[in-house]
């Protein structure tokens, strides 16, 4: 009896060693990855290193990398940004996306959250204008590490009251 639960044992053990699945996960390499989606990401944008290595903006040790810095994105939201007084659309709303090696940029996502942290989904319009002109900015500087021009991966959080901007972050 002793030896058929021994042979029992090993018999399992054998037989599930050769037959381990790996699924393919859903989660991205790193937190915050952006990977190509077809629906929502231009075709046409290339990143310019391998896709699981794109550093964060700040890993360069350069802070925003903007030519004229936050006060350049600041300036440029005051003057083209048209909100308008919406009660309900108070909170943080991020844009992550990549600026490639060339400066140009792609792969928007956007988020939002109330004032109690929770997800929020903000008039389309408001979200739509905000992203908009994050796409149309053209003063990122391109990414270089120890000599080597980099993608990486940048955001802004826009602070909202009442549907107006109070404070671009970082």
């Amino acid at each position: 009896m002793k030896q058929l639960l021994i042979y029992s044992l090993i018999a399992i053990v054998f037989n599930s060693c050769g037959q381990t699945q790996h699924s393919p996960t859903t989660y991205p390499e790193h937190v915050g990855d952006i990977t190509y989606d077809a629906a929502l990401d231009d075709k046409n944008f290339k990143i310019c290193t391998n896709e699981t290595n794109i550093p964060q903006y700040y890993n360069f040790g350069k802070g925003l990398q903007y030519k004229g810095e936050k006060i350049a994105i600041d300036k440029y939201f005051e003057k083209n940004f048209k909100g308008k007084s919406q009660k309900n659309e108070t909170g943080l709303l991020t844009i992550r996306f990549i600026v490639n090696c060339e400066g140009k940029t792609g792969r928007f996502r956007i988020e939002g959250m109330d004032s109690n942290y929770q997800l929020k989904k903000f008039d389309e319009a408001l979200e739509n204008q905000i992203l908009k002109l994050t796409k149309q900015m053209d003063g990122w500087i391109v990414g270089e590490l120890q000599g080597q021009k980099l993608d990486y991966y940048q955001y802004l959080t826009f602070k909202l009251e009442g549907g107006q901007i109070i404070e671009i972050m970082p």
